[in-house]
């Protein structure tokens, strides 16, 4: 039998529905709106160049717009603030508003000032908040509420949560099954994460927090409010969001959609550079040292290298032959480098100094005296337009790429050793490799460094453009001259070559495609970001730092990570390490101290292995209990046992996610034997080695092996607190030798 407060409620989730279908009506309004005029911009064919490209641009807008209304479809409004002063707001993922009362709103985007007190208001300063209501939906069926009455008589003092915000919809999306997809927290943002994500859009913003506390979720809020806050600026420019590796970023890939946003440029450090995906594996030594800012200098000494001065150089010329030596090299290279340009830009310089000399030497033997100066001028344009002239010059200061220069360098022990002075004898012998081998994350910021020093010498592309220019418009009078033969046509009726000539034919008909700002990006490697945030930074070499600060010049970034969490030999050691070389001290430290992820069962555990990593380090608080004791394993060999572990852990969590994480050398053989097991986050089960789990997490995880994590990497036992911080419920760690002694808390299973 129903109690009056049960009828209340009900009465209460059926005014909620009300109005929440309300909101949807308005939604599939704004959808249709846009899709018929989406339908009517696509119809619209030919125009001037103007008109074509305001139809592109048109065609974008009620594209994005689309996109938009169907990624806030689900969790479209989640709350509510009722005031004092009796006015209410409805909070929700996208503004809506009624346009037929002057735009009064009536859906509050949770990015908009007025928001805020959802996320802020307390019993202690409630902002004029009388009552905070969180709805839970499913699809577009309210099922439920949770209010809280900031009444400051109403806190419990005692309660180890208190300054949650909407505490029971926060604990109830933590302990939730994970999807393989990480979900956004825009109706369980905290205070202190959002005071972080609504932090100026100038400078960057470093955001320090240990495992669970929301760090990636805070970064994409964070993007999602500055494109909000700043969307003139930051829309043209766009938004970059590295990410560790290509695994996270399938992991967050849905949250900026979910949240209206869909123009960011997700990338790896492996992707920053434009037809290239680095997925190449290599020692973590020489992973190591090509992250290491010295580098730069190879690079450099590399391309100077290439800049040749020989004792001598015979070049055939017609029925003679001509003579380069040395000093005159030299001096052709010294003009061409006073140039400061690109190596491949200062090449026409040096190219024009040695024509110069060839050019003198057969004017000197012809006779100066009987050459005019049309004369002179032909021997110059035979000289520019030999074959073996032009050889001699690609001897001397070669066109090269980026990818060439590298394939040359690493191919060469001999072109190695003339680049690396400083380097010993063994560590040039991390760098040699064949021809043709996989391109690595770590060469990623080498080949942008060398993309920066060589810049592109675009004659020859120029030229070509220009030719297929021509053929267009030569095409184009072709097709006039066709519809205009007829010698006795009506002088009076309007023919095609009276409306438009063979350039605008040929424009008209050129191919063009409207292109979103991250996606010109992705195609641009010298594009400049208007923001960039970097998750899992703390893992990035100093050469991958020098490629993300030349894309964002204004040094506009968040940087997201965890200092105590750094697995990668290159990776950083502290803050002011990584930033100082580029902004020095101008750089804000904001930190994330409470756990929401990770029960303090495992956080027990994990803490023990922080400490070994260093005493001075501060776990973040676990603001829950799962009412599961971690456990240890020990068994004769893993790859018997497992499979019934993890059978017995997938009955254990139902619907959940298991992830086995190993060392990164039996991560294909435990792989293979654990049924349905996969690298695939939509798979149940999925075996990973720390790397690729960083920054994702599970119902479930079993740790194998951990004595070979900790022996994996000189930063083992930052690698072994990551295994362990991942599970969100419950966590086992099966082993055949001893147990580790940071792990001796753990109870034998």
């Amino acid at each position: 039998m129903s109690t009056p407060s049960d009828d209340l409620r009900l009465a209460d989730i059926e005014s909620e529905q009300e109005y929440v279908s309300m909101l949807y009506g308005r939604l599939d309004d704004l959808r249709e709106l846009s899709s018929k005029r989406l339908a009517g911009s696509l119809r619209e064919t030919g125009g001037t160049h103007q008109m074509r490209s305001e139809r592109d641009t048109s065609v974008a807008m009620y594209s994005d717009q689309l996109a938009q209304y169907s990624a806030v479809e689900n969790g479209l409004c989640f709350g509510r603030l009722d005031f004092h002063t009796d006015d209410r707001f409805y909070i929700g993922r996208i503004g809506l508003f009624d346009e037929d009362k002057e735009y009064e709103p009536l859906l509050m985007d949770w990015r908009a000032p007025a928001a805020r007190p959802f996320y802020l208001a307390t019993a202690a300063a409630p902002d004029g908040v009388r009552r905070r209501r969180h709805l839970r939906t499913k699809q577009r069926r309210v099922v439920g509420f949770d209010d809280e009455v900031l009444d400051i008589n109403s806190v419990d003092p005692s309660r180890h949560t208190e300054g949650l915000t909407g505490e029971a919809t926060l604990l109830a999306a933590v302990n939730a099954s994970r999807t393989g997809q990480m979900g956004d927290i825009v109706a369980t943002i905290q205070a202190e994460q959002d005071r972080i994500i609504r932090t100026e859009l100038n400078g960057v913003v470093v955001v320090q927090g240990g495992p669970g506390t929301g760090k990636t979720a805070v970064a994409l809020h964070r993007a999602a409010y500055l494109l909000y806050t700043h969307r003139r600026q930051l829309a043209k420019r766009g938004v970059l969001v590295v990410g560790p590796n290509s695994t996270f970023l399938r992991y967050i890939g849905q949250v900026l959609p979910s949240l209206g946003e869909t123009g960011v440029l997700l990338s790896t450090v492996g992707e920053l550079f434009p037809g290239l995906t680095a997925v190449g594996r290599e020692p973590a030594a020489t992973a190591a040292l090509k992250g290491r800012v010295e580098m730069a200098d190879v690079v450099a000494h590399a391309i100077k290298d290439r800049q040749e001065a020989p004792a001598l150089v015979e070049v055939p010329f017609e029925q003679d032959v001509l003579r380069l030596d040395r000093r005159a090299i030299t001096a052709a290279r010294g003009r061409a480098r006073r140039t400061r340009k690109p190596h491949n830009e200062a090449r026409r310089a040096f190219a024009r100094e040695i024509i110069s000399t060839l050019a003198s030497q057969a004017v000197g033997r012809l006779g100066r005296h009987l050459l005019d100066q049309a004369d002179i001028d032909d021997i110059r344009r035979e000289l520019r337009e030999d074959a073996e002239v032009r050889a001699a010059i690609d001897r001397l200061w070669p066109t090269l790429t980026p990818q060439k220069l590298l394939e040359d360098l690493y191919s060469s022990p001999k072109r190695l050793a003339k680049a690396t002075p400083r380097l010993s004898a063994d560590e040039r012998a991390l760098l040699v490799r064949p021809r043709g081998a996989a391109w690595t994350p770590a060469d990623v910021p080498l080949l942008d460094e060398a993309a920066e020093l060589l810049g592109e010498d675009d004659t020859e592309a120029k030229a070509r453009a220009e030719r297929q220019r021509r053929q267009a418009i030569d095409y184009a009078q072709g097709v006039l001259d066709i519809l205009d033969l007829e010698d006795d046509a009506d002088p009076d009726i309007l023919m095609a070559t009276d409306l438009v000539d063979a350039y605008r034919l040929a424009e008209r008909h050129g191919a063009e495609r409207y292109e979103t700002a991250a996606e010109r990006a992705a195609a641009d490697r010298t594009w400049t970001f208007g923001h960039v945030i970097v998750d899992e930074a703390q893992e990035l070499s100093p050469m991958a730092w020098r490629t993300l600060m030349r894309r964002c010049p204004s040094k506009s970034m968040t940087v997201v990570g965890d200092i105590a969490q750094t697995g990668d030999i290159a990776g950083a050691s502290s803050w002011h390490e990584v930033l100082s070389p580029y902004v020095m001290d101008r750089w804000k430290l904001t930190e994330l101290t409470v756990n929401y992820r990770t029960p303090s069962e495992i956080m027990a555990v994990a803490a023990d292995v922080l400490a070994s990593v260093d005493p001075e380090l501060v776990p973040p608080t676990s603001v829950r209990d799962s009412g599961v004791e971690p456990w240890s394993a020990r068994v004769p060999a893993v790859a018997e046992a497992l499979p019934a572990l993890v059978t017995a852990e997938v009955s254990a969590i139902g619907d959940g996610k298991l992830a086995v994480i190993v060392p990164v050398e039996r991560v294909a053989a435990l792989r293979s034997v654990v049924p349905g097991a996969s690298d695939d986050l939509d798979a149940q089960v999925v075996v990973l080695g720390v790397a690729d789990a960083k920054g994702l997490e599970f119902d479930s995880v079993l740790v194998v092996d951990p004595a070979g994590i900790l022996a994996e990497s000189p930063r083992g036992a930052s690698d072994l607190y990551v295994a362990l911080t991942r599970a969100t419920q419950r966590l086992g760690v099966v082993h055949e030798d001893d147990l580790p002694a940071v792990l001796s808390r753990l109870k034998s299973g």
